[in-house]
């Protein structure tokens, strides 16, 4: 390829820039004619990219929107933007390459250089394993890791264009569930009818107005709200300092003091990780020994309490589940857990929970026990009371505007119905066809022979990455990884599709989680790096190679597509006065700032009740009884976890791995804010003073942290607000392996175990993980994760004929284009943009009753569109 001069200094100035370190600009500055201003939106924030020639020179944070933009919108999108680890061009594992229709010697992914190929050998190829795939196997071996949306901000989300292309032609076997709330999205629609993990909660306003206590159970809003699906805007601070400001008290149940227990002055309670429903369950069965629980609230809104009761006086295991047996497991007092009970009874007490808790083997289990005690404490539904277990997500606590926003491609109807829980990929590659359950149900693993992955860091997000890998190299023909970034995923796959980052096309995306207040552009800011195409340009080639473009774009630019969504959403703007400004405002009523979580329940729960079997809460399920299940009773109960404190061999301390303070997962690691997050290059590991004392550790030592699993290399930090025998490594270090077989990054899935938290929701276990560590004498290198592969150029041009894909394709029989009622329709397109598309018969009627009261408004769907979803969902919904 020649380059102009143009080109060159362009070039050099994008080199001088990344070795500089990018501008941040105030908010107001006025600039020169040559340089403009393009409004654009990020998980991390709103703001205006500055660029110049070309080339982006820094950004400015809209304070207006955004108070307190933080440092990874500031510095990590500008440092990351022309960062070394960008895949600039298609690329394929060279051994693949060499032989991609036969032997490609899959036991050297990760280990061996990539080839740099055109587009259309690419596209060829690509489109090659995807027919020869379907051809011997069906559809159902082509598996989607895509389940998450979190790749950006827009509507145009890949997993959202590769489900919808790909169903086009058949279908793929897809995930269920999350890594977020796996085990609770499961077990609260049962409980309390509802997922409540992603619901709105109580109205700001009426927090500050009605409550006294604020009980903090694992949940950290302070980091957790620095990000949002869509584009954060940091709104809770405010709020949160008005909650101090007034006298409302907090305390926190943690191992670790946290940012918002810094900042809220929290009295500190430290727990040992994974118990506790050991420390609720007490605290339930001392307000019943005290006479202080509400029985009227137990008589009028619950059912199962006999059965519970049982279970705290022990009537079938002789031990009664006071405070002092909970003090043996949990490390809390006896004396402490009594005082805390009484003080939620006394004071007005809202409880933040947060997801961290339910990450661990028996995790259905923690919400469940809180959910218990409030319900015995009479709180659910009253002004600033009650459970709450998404205050640390989407601005928990904002008011919602209820107003529709623009939602992009339908996925469609997936014709596969065979899908895999997230945590149990490398089981579902190791025995294809075997059973599993998974909420009441008996289904079976597909059998996976392609992995499309497509804007999804599957090498970070699955635990236990030695099984991973060895289940993908013995199963796996093909790996297909989508990204604009060398991260792991992209250096263990067969073939590299290089995508544009958002800055480099067109989008729209919408402010918050919950609030729905306002529209973003996201205006194009840069030409594609090197010779990426943007996700629809992918996906709409692909479509055209299987004769279903048509179908795929509808006949519709991509613009085009991006003003009908926003002609479809309640914002009354002119699309071009709203382009060329960058964002629109919606109203939110005034009511909404009134709004209490399951108020109309609490006040009349005859004419509201609760979607559960009872319309109750249910202290006790029958339904979860029937399904009689080994490793999840009908009730929340204390059952010691496989790795916990308790069982732990004197070496070992508890491993915990929260979200990183500076990266969104594994996003930005590869930004300069990632060196927040490090020593000396690598991930850094949080050691209580003593735990490092005893060992000889000292702050900013080599660590070596090891388990059965695996072993990983991590920089020391020492402090005194952390428990001893817990260490903290942040998930979403990229993956470098050493000749030893060690993370030499630091990512701590080598540690973790793929253990489900149990049968009914088959939710990860991540938190449920001892490991030893010790001070690392022998390192091999410096971390190399953040530096590419080796790329070589082809020799001679490759031959696509040989591929045979003509007669590939000719053998795929042709697919019925799918007719679809008014509600399956929308339920399809407006209700799955999070991540795949969910089965209808993932949940019963009823559950999808309580579900899509919190799905709904966030919508934006009006009455009779919610009676067409309804409709749908009736006649699909698990019997």
């Amino acid at each position: 390829m020649t380059l102009t001069r143009r080109d060159f200094i362009k070039s050099a100035f994008a080199s001088t820039i990344a070795a500089q370190g990018l501008t941040l600009f105030p908010a107001g500055k006025v600039f020169a004619d040559d340089t403009q201003t393009i409004p654009h939106a990020s998980h991390y924030g709103p703001f205006n990219a500055v660029v110049k020639d070309g080339v982006l020179i820094g950004v400015q944070p809209l304070k207006d929107i955004d108070p307190l933009p933080t440092k990874m919108l500031l510095e990590g999108i500008l440092s990351r933007t022309y960062s070394d680890t960008r895949v600039k061009y298609p690329m394929v594992r060279k051994s693949y390459f060499e032989n991609p229709l036969g032997d490609h010697k899959p036991h050297l992914r990760g280990k061996e250089p990539f080839v740099r190929v055109d587009w259309n050998t690419a596209i060829a190829m690509v489109s090659t394993a995807i027919a020869n795939t379907i051809a011997k196997h069906g559809n159902q071996a082509i598996f989607s890791s895509s389940y998450g949306g979190w790749s950006h901000a827009g509507l145009m989300r890949p997993q959202t264009l590769q489900g919808r292309f790909f169903n086009l032609i058949g279908g793929q076997s897809a995930c269920s569930g999350d890594y977020s709330a796996g085990a609770s999205e499961v077990i609260l629609p049962h409980v309390i009818g509802d997922m409540e993990v992603y619901s709105p909660q109580t109205a700001w306003q009426v927090i500050e107005d009605n409550t006294e206590l604020m009980l903090l159970v694992g949940c950290d809003p302070y980091k957790t709200n620095r990000i949002e699906f869509r584009v954060a805007d940091h709104a809770m601070h405010k709020h949160w300092q008005g909650f101090a400001k007034k006298g409302i008290k907090f305390i926190s149940i943690n191992p670790q003091q946290t940012q918002t227990d810094k900042a809220m002055a929290s009295e500190m309670i430290n727990i040992r990780p994974n118990t506790d429903v050991a420390l609720f369950t007490a605290m339930s069965y001392h307000i019943y020994q005290s006479d202080l629980y509400d029985k009227a609230y137990i008589e009028k809104y619950t059912v199962g309490f006999k059965q519970y009761l049982d279970y705290l006086k022990g009537t079938d295991d002789n031990i009664a589940k006071t405070p002092e047996w909970a003090e043996s497991i949990t490390g809390v007092s006896a004396k402490q857990i009594r005082k805390l009970a009484e003080e939620v009874i006394k004071k007005r007490t809202q409880i933040c929970a947060g997801w961290s808790l339910q990450r661990a083997q028996h995790g259905e289990m923690i919400h469940w026990a809180i959910i218990n005690f409030a319900a015995m404490a009479g709180k659910i539904g009253k002004p600033g009371e009650g459970a709450g277990f998404s205050w640390h997500y989407g601005n928990g606590g904002m008011p919602v505007s209820g107003k529709k926003m623009p939602v992009g491609l339908s996925q469609g109807r997936n014709p596969i119905t065979a899908r895999c829980p997230v945590v149990l990929i490398s089981e579902m590659l190791n025995n294809p066809g075997s059973n599993y359950t998974r909420n009441g149900q008996n289904l079976k693993f597909p059998s996976a022979k392609l992995i499309y992955n497509a804007g999804n860091n599957l090498l970070s997000h699955q635990q236990n990455t030695n099984e991973l890998i060895q289940a993908l190299n013995n199963n796996v023909e093909t790996i297909i990884n989508q990204d604009p970034w060398w991260c792991a995923s992209s250096v263990y796959a067969d073939i590299v599709l290089p995508s544009t980052t958002t800055l480099e096309r067109n989008d729209i995306s919408s402010g918050g989680t919950y609030s729905n207040n306002k529209i973003y552009a996201m205006k194009q800011v840069l030409k594609p790096v090197g010779e990426s195409w943007n996700d629809y340009e992918i996906f709409s080639a692909l479509a055209k190679i299987f004769n279903v473009q048509q179908q795929f774009t509808q006949g519709k630019t991509f613009m085009q597509h991006l003003k009908d969504a926003y002609a479809a959403s309640d914002a009354s703007e002119s699309f071009d006065s709203f382009w060329q400004k960058g964002v629109t405002h919606l109203s939110t009523p005034k009511v909404a700032d009134n709004w209490v979580r399951h108020s109309d329940f609490y006040h009349d729960p005859i004419k509201h009740p609760l979607h559960t079997p009872s319309g109750k809460i249910e202290l006790y399920c029958e339904q979860i009884k029937s399904y009689n299940l080994p490793d999840c009773p009908p009730m929340p109960e204390w059952i010691p976890p496989a790795e916990w404190l308790g069982n732990a061999k004197p070496e070992q301390v508890h491993v915990l791995s929260p979200h990183p303070w500076m990266r969104l997962h594994s996003q930005m690691a590869n930004a300069d804010v990632n060196s927040y997050e490090s020593v000396d290059g690598r991930q850094f590991a949080l050691i209580n003073k003593d735990d490092a004392a005893k060992r000889g550790i000292k702050d900013g030592d080599l660590i070596e942290v090891y388990n059965e699993r695996g072993a990983l290399l991590a920089g020391a930090k020492i402090a005194d607000n952390v428990m001893p025998g817990v260490i903290y490594i942040h998930e979403g270090a990229w993956l470098q392996l050493d000749s030893k077989g060690r993370c030499n990054s630091g990512s701590i899935n080598m540690l973790t175990s793929a253990r489900p938290s149990s049968g009914l929701s088959q939710g990860t276990s991540a938190n449920t993980c001892l490991a030893a560590f010790k001070k690392c004498l022998d390192p091999e290198s410096p971390n190399k994760a953040y530096q590419p592969p080796k790329i070589e150029t082809e020799k001679s041009p490759f031959d696509i004929k040989s591929l045979g894909l003509a007669a590939s394709l000719k053998s795929i029989k042709s697919v019925k284009q799918q007719t679809q009622s008014k509600g399956e329709k929308i339920f399809y397109h407006a209700c799955t943009m999070c991540h795949a598309a969910p089965n209808p018969a993932d949940h019963s009627y009823e559950q999808w009753q309580g579900i899509t009261r919190s799905m709904f408004p966030r919508a934006g769907l009006n009455p009779d569109e919610q009676a067409e979803v309804l409709k749908f969902l009736k006649q699909h919904a698990k019997q």
